[in-house]
């Protein structure tokens, strides 16, 4: 119990274990939505892994993250109170939002991984209901 509590201990680590709630990410992706530094995104991940909150699928050289079937089966409901707690924090419905104007574009991990820049500014310019 003490690690998934470090685990989620940090803020950048509970909007990143907030969107691969809601979606199976790679690192290219959260730190293109969350606006983070690769090593940084990389570093959360592997502490939110450790921690038993996550798991990698293997893809080519990408690791698609998703939530750890044995964290939904062993904290069921430790995990929906964090799915409550994130559908009302505003901090989390404006990463919801980055995500989800990010899964109605036309981008990949491959291109977001080739150009983060432009993704970047497709989720600014078509960002719908702004949460500031």
């Amino acid at each position: 119990m003490i690690s998934i509590f470090k685990g989620l201990q940090d803020e950048n680590r509970l909007r990143i274990f907030h969107l691969i709630t809601k979606q199976q990410l790679c690192v290219c992706e959260i730190e293109t939505i969350l606006e983070l530094s690769q090593s940084n995104a990389s570093r959360h991940l592997a502490k939110l892994k450790e921690a038993g909150l996550i798991e990698g699928k293997k893809d080519g050289q990408w690791i698609h993250y998703k939530v750890s079937e044995a964290f939904k089966r062993d904290h069921k409901l430790l995990l929906r109170y964090l799915l409550e707690q994130f559908d009302r924090t505003p901090l989390f419905l404006k990463d919801q939002k980055r995500l989800d104007t990010y899964l109605k574009g036309p981008y990949t991990c491959q291109m977001t991984t080739k150009d983060k820049t432009v993704v970047l500014d497709y989720i600014e310019e078509n960002l719908e209901g702004k949460v500031e």
